[in-house]
């Protein structure tokens, strides 16, 4: 009786020490310094205190049908991550890409303080840099405007738990290259002839303001890392000279299955790591008229693949922190965002073309791509839960099984 006892108290202990050992795990790191390390062989991690990180998130922007790009989700009453964060955890996904943050700050300091405790899901803060209306940024006063602005969303989310790192701008390199449609220079740009040389004059005004701001966000914020949001790697030799104060650069990439030079290219032009801020393929093939679930999570697949491959200790660069697929659930007012009555059909019509998803490309007059059917779940008129019910498409699936085996 005396050996059943101890045995029962010794299984006892080593249960509630197992229990510890399991929250110890799985807890939320609380308020641990984010940063970027490199090695000795000149490869980068991303590090939550002193572990590991490897992004594998979603752009997140839960537009339901009927609505554009003005619905506020933030306020929904709705509370639609409530329903996509637990479908995000059961696929492996640890990250969320906001691309600014909620007029209301408590508001948004809800959504990303429940993303986090209650699904561990941690959140990307962006600032569009003006990137849809820009003013010139050559102009001192526009300047320090703009640095106060982000300063302003800094102070008010950085003791958030919850934030993983700030995105500067999005595309905003395009805002200078050659048919851009947004305009601003100065008069010594424009005495430039060479419009190569014009657009790397434009190229240097801007990424130096990129880092005077970062500059000011780690006077206020040291825990948290800073990104330079570019359009693939156009320009980037000149942010290596006017942009040393970075943490990292986010891009957006779709250059098909692969991401082919990338890695290496910005580890000669500017060696810093690199998030893929935007990566993915549409669901849609243009050519039959028809879905192609494969087609789309063959894609991500090997986008994905390849990310991997570049991580630190991989066989390739050494260079990447991870990805965010653009994106989690379509968008049905993409096609024609100027008429809402539209917002309530799927859209078939091919709104760019692009050689680098092949598979079809042979449609009417190239045009190839679907900005509707991007998403990794589709969207559906019933509603569960007061949102739009999700169905999760084959792409979720096949990356379910690669990142739930992916290190943290």
């Amino acid at each position: 009786m005396k050996k059943d006892k101890i045995f029962l108290a010794t299984i006892g202990i080593l249960c509630v020490i197992l229990a510890l050992a399991l929250f110890w795990k799985l807890r939320p790191e609380v308020d641990e310094k984010i940063s970027v390390r490199k090695n000795a062989k000149g490869e980068f991690k991303l590090l939550v205190g002193t572990r590991p990180y490897l992004i594998k998130g979603v752009v997140y922007q839960p537009v339901p049908i009927g609505q554009s790009h003005q619905y506020n989700f933030w306020t929904d009453p709705a509370k639609p991550w409530r329903e996509d964060a637990p479908l995000m955890r059961r696929m492996g996904v640890n990250t969320v890409r906001f691309f600014q943050p909620g007029a209301d700050a408590a508001e948004t300091r809800e959504v990303i303080g429940e993303l986090y405790h209650s699904f561990g899901i941690r959140s990307i803060l962006g600032h569009w840099m003006d990137y849809w209306k820009p003013g010139n940024y050559a102009d001192d006063n526009y300047r320090q405007k703009l640095t106060q602005d982000v300063l302003e969303m800094v102070n008010a989310y950085k003791d958030q738990e919850g934030i993983l790192l700030w995105i500067l701008g999005n595309e905003n390199n395009l805002s200078w290259h050659s048919g851009a449609r947004i305009s601003w220079s100065t008069p010594e740009v424009e005495e430039i002839e060479d419009p190569y040389k014009q657009e790397m004059a434009k190229a240097r005004i801007y990424y130096s303001l990129v880092n005077q701001i970062a500059r000011e966000i780690k006077k206020v914020d040291p825990k948290h890392p800073v990104a330079l949001g570019n359009a693939d790697i156009y320009a980037l030799e000149i942010a290596k000279e006017a942009c040393p104060d970075i943490d990292l650069v986010a891009l957006t990439a779709y250059r098909g299955k692969s991401f082919g030079n990338l890695w290496r290219e910005i580890k000669q032009k500017l060696d810093k790591p690199i998030l893929i801020m935007e990566f993915g393929c549409d669901s849609f093939n243009a050519q039959t008229g028809q879905e192609d679930q494969m087609a789309q999570a063959t894609f991500l697949t090997s986008q994905w693949r390849d990310i991997q491959r570049n991580i630190s200790g991989g066989s390739g660069e050494g260079n990447a922190l991870g990805g965010c697929i653009f994106e989690w659930n379509d968008e049905w007012w993409k096609h024609d965002e100027f008429m809402p009555a539209s917002w309530y059909a799927h859209d078939t019509v091919g709104d760019w073309s692009s050689g680098a998803y092949y598979f079809d490309i042979s449609a009417p007059n190239n045009m190839n791509v679907n900005e509707e059917w991007w998403g990794i779940v589709e969207l559906s008129p019933e509603l569960e839960q007061g949102i739009n019910k999700r169905i999760p498409r084959q792409a979720y699936f096949e990356l379910q099984k690669l990142w739930k085996g992916a290190d943290k």
